[in-house]
């Protein structure tokens, strides 16, 4: 049994940094136990992998930690990168170092080797040598021109084992060489020199029987009184090499007999085999000609731009069963012909991938045929990718299908940072041989099934479909990385720069027009490109109902609020339900006020209203900045107050979860606060905590530091409720509104209810019952055990000034008020 701990590796994060988890495999490669954070590190919860085959989270052979490499890098207590599969499908690296190593059977006893003299072995052994390596010995008496053989010998030849046979008439086995045979035996005899001959036998049976035959001198003495040898049966290796010999003769005739390009190449790019015509385009487009044993690249070290983008191809076609891309041999030179490259991995009878090949078949003549119609009608000149028009249709097709499934698609849309600089300095032709390199090296990057497109100038557009959001996130920062790493050369200039991004994640009750959907990603895009570029700004599509006009006023609403202080402060007032507990537990809520012109009684905008504009324009991480800082204001001019506020919650938004300076914007609040810090209580949603439970993890930690509490409010809206709430440094649990409709009618919401609780209470947190809108539900929140109730049964939300104690008259004067 060995304890492994694994960690991600983040190149960009100090070492120590990253969160592990422990794992316990046993001899026989199964997992045996793994801790709770195995499912943050491996996307796998601790009690599947209980039995699981440890193989399965790793991405090849090689990173298996019980190969050979792996396990003495691991027994001198080294860190090894392996590359692991995680749960949803994606490939991630991790280190992985051994913390404990014993052994589940006994300890295995002492044992050495020595040599043994062959006269003292068991006869039985050099038979079973002899069946299972085919071959014989024999021996010749010179002085009686006797010559015994072993049974192997007999069953080469398919006689009947002690048959009486002369050596003349074992010469007439042999096809040819007789007169040789003898030859050899009499120079043996006379000179003493060994000597070996490969020959053609016929057996008992009529059956041809290729063999080699051996002989050496035995002598006594200074005489040689008798000679001996073996019979090896070469048969087996013959027809191998007869069956490779034919292989390889088709295989040339088939790549000289089709002016497709052909080359096959091994994992280190190695080529095993490359035809005429692709010796010859090869030499063409890069004045150097190939040949079989060449290494790619080599060849290509004076093309760095090419050599990484052939480099990528292959390491595709290794990673894949096969795949097909059309381009030209050569990306910078716009004169050669466009192919159409089949990839197809090769694999050995053990799985192995030992290699690919590569079959090219130029479609320039199709591709011109086409070009005044249906070609350019769907691509860009200059890239060759989708271009605008059918984009639209991708994206239209896509929505279609969403009626007929439940998945999660999601558009990003990117513009490249400061590119019109690069027409400044250099001609709009090495702009377009960038734009065109830079679009190779992204097809060959995103998954097949997404389109990636070309819209104008500098904007591209990926749709991402039947993808996750998480997963979405990951892949559009991986686009970013990528553009920003790429570096394009080409007569002594280079080219390099960032992307900004916008990705639009569309769930349900998204619009049915592409183009209203390109324009909200697009906002996303310009959002992220204000905030300081190469950056990716998500949000949510708004709904068919949000129409432009509605949202553009709603928008002008929010930055007027935020700009002007007129923002609505509300709170709500928490019950404790199952005790008496002393002192105010309220929760502060924040509305917008509304336009209303010379109407002043305009009803403000309700969070469900203005929170989903405020996260589509970046506004909802310094919402809640305003909201936090105002509160804690307006509490610092009511000391009365100090002593009876207990607990005061205030909602964060996704951006604000996901901020690295969040925790230290609140210790500054809280510093010119009178109000102590165990006061507030920061509220993340679960659904947030589900995508990010390594963020909002982090989050909590940073929090519980500056004294804090946290709650994990919407608990029981999926699945996962259960796990955060036991898992997840929180401090409360807040049911969500779906948990506590029809609580007291339904059995099955009760048991829901009932389940957090008692999870929250055994993990040493308190319960919070929201939405108790009549008497039925609360008796049912009071028989449950849970500790606090929300509600309007309980308490309407008011305006936070309503909070100021009553005024008191006494005899030293007026207090409150």
């Amino acid at each position: 049994m060995k304890e492994f701990v694994i960690r991600r590796y983040r190149s960009d994060q100090p070492n120590g940094s990253e969160r592990s988890t422990l794992v316990r495999i046993d001899d026989e490669g199964k997992v045996l136990f793994a801790d709770r954070h195995a499912e943050s590190v491996l996307g796998y919860d601790a009690g599947e992998l209980e039995g699981f085959p440890a193989n399965r989270m790793l991405a090849s052979r090689q990173d298996d930690p019980f190969a050979p490499a792996n396990r003495h890098q691991l027994e001198r207590g080294q860190t090894v990168m392996v590359t692991c599969r995680h749960k949803d499908g994606f490939f991630y690296t991790a280190c992985l170092s051994l913390r404990l190593d014993a052994r589940d059977s006994d300890t295995a006893a002492n044992a050495s080797i020595h040599q043994q003299d062959s006269r003292h072995m068991d006869p039985r052994l050099l038979k079973q040598a002899e069946c299972n390596a085919a071959f014989g010995l024999w021996q010749l008496d010179a002085r009686s021109n006797e010559m015994t053989w072993t049974e192997g010998l007999f069953q080469l030849l398919e006689l009947r084992p002690d048959s009486d046979i002369t050596p003349e008439q074992a010469l007439f086995y042999c096809q040819t060489g007789q007169s040789r045979i003898r030859a050899l035996y009499r120079r043996c005899l006379r000179t003493g020199k060994p000597f070996a001959l490969e020959l053609t036998l016929l057996t008992a049976r009529q059956r041809s029987r290729r063999v080699r035959l051996y002989g050496r001198a035995l002598k006594d003495g200074q005489q040689v009184r008798r000679i001996g040898g073996s019979l090896v049966d070469l048969t087996p290796v013959m027809e191998q090499n007869q069956s490779r010999q034919h292989a390889e003769q088709i295989l040339e005739a088939t790549t000289l007999a089709t002016p497709d390009l052909v080359a096959a190449v091994d994992r280190e790019l190695n080529l095993l085999h490359c035809n005429a015509p692709f010796q010859l385009q090869f030499s063409s487009a890069f004045g150097v000609s190939p040949s079989t044993g060449d290494n790619l690249r080599q060849l290509l070290a004076e093309h760095p731009n090419e050599r990484r983008l052939i480099e990528r191809l292959w390491q595709r076609a290794f990673d894949r069963d096969n795949f097909v891309v059309e381009m030209p041999l050569a990306q910078q030179n716009r004169e050669l012909p466009v192919y159409e490259f089949h990839y197809q991995r090769l694999t050995n009878s053990q799985g192995e991938v030992t290699g690919a090949v590569q079959v090219a078949k130029d479609i320039s003549q199709r591709i011109q045929h086409s070009a005044s119609s249906d070609y350019r009608i769907r691509h860009d000149p200059v890239t060759g990718l989708m271009n605008r028009r059918a984009f639209i249709a991708r994206v239209l097709r896509a929505l279609e299908q969403k009626t007929h499934r439940d998945s999660c698609d999601s558009l990003l849309y990117l513009d490249l940072d400061g590119f019109e600089d690069f027409n400044d300095w250099v001609c709009s032709g090495t702009c377009d041989r960038y734009l065109r390199e830079l679009a190779g090296t992204l097809g060959i990057r995103v998954r097949q099934r997404d389109a990636l497109a070309r819209l104008s100038g500098d904007t591209f557009a990926l749709l991402i479909e039947n993808c996750p959001e998480p997963r979405a996130r990951t892949i559009a920062e991986d686009i970013l990385t990528l553009i920003g790493e790429f570096v394009f050369e080409w007569q002594g200039q280079t080219l390099q720069t960032t992307a900004s991004g916008g990705l639009l994640v569309m769930e349900t009750d998204v619009p049915s027009d592409p183009e209203h959907l390109l324009n909200q990603a697009a906002n996303l895009c310009h959002t992220a490109k204000t905030s300081g570029r190469n950056r990716v700004h998500t949000a949510r599509a708004l709904s068919c109902q949000a129409d432009d006009t509605t949202a553009n006023q709603q928008l002008n609403l929010i930055r007027r609020a935020l700009e002007d202080n007129t923002l609505i402060l509300m709170y709500q007032t928490l019950r404790p339900v199952a005790s008496v507990t002393w002192g105010d537990h309220i929760e502060i809520l924040s509305r917008i006020p509304g336009d209303g012109g010379d109407d002043h009684d305009a009803e403000p905008l309700q969070p469900d209203q203005f929170l989903p504009i405020a996260e589509h324009f970046d506004l909802a991480k310094r919402l809640d900045r305003r909201v936090i800082s105002e509160t804690l204001a307006w509490l610092s001019g009511q000391p009365l107050l100090e002593p009876r506020i207990k607990y005061c919650g205030l909602n964060l938004s996704l951006a604000s979860v996901l901020d690295d300076t969040f925790a230290d914007f609140m210790e500054t609040q809280l510093r010119r606060s009178p109000f102590p810090a165990h006061c507030f209580c920061l509220e993340i949603r679960e659904d947030h905590a589900t995508q990010y439970p390594e963020e909002v993890a982090v989050l909590c930690d940073a929090l519980h530091r500056i004294g804090c509490r946290v709650a994990l409010d919407g608990a029981g809206a999926s699945v996962e409720s259960y796990s955060l709430a036991a898992n997840l440094p929180v401090d409360i649990i807040k049911l969500d509104r779906r948990v506590m409709e029809n609580l007291d009618k339904d059995p099955v919401q009760q048991v829901m209810a009932e389940a957090l609780h008692r999870i929250a209470e055994v993990a040493g947190k308190q319960t919070v019952a929201t939405f108790i809108e009549n008497d039925d539900t609360l008796r049912k929140v009071r028989t449950l055990g849970i500790h606090y109730g929300q509600g309007f049964r309980l308490a309407r939300p008011q305006p936070l000034a309503e909070l100021t104690p009553a005024a008191v008259d006494l005899t030293t004067g007026r207090i409150g008020g």
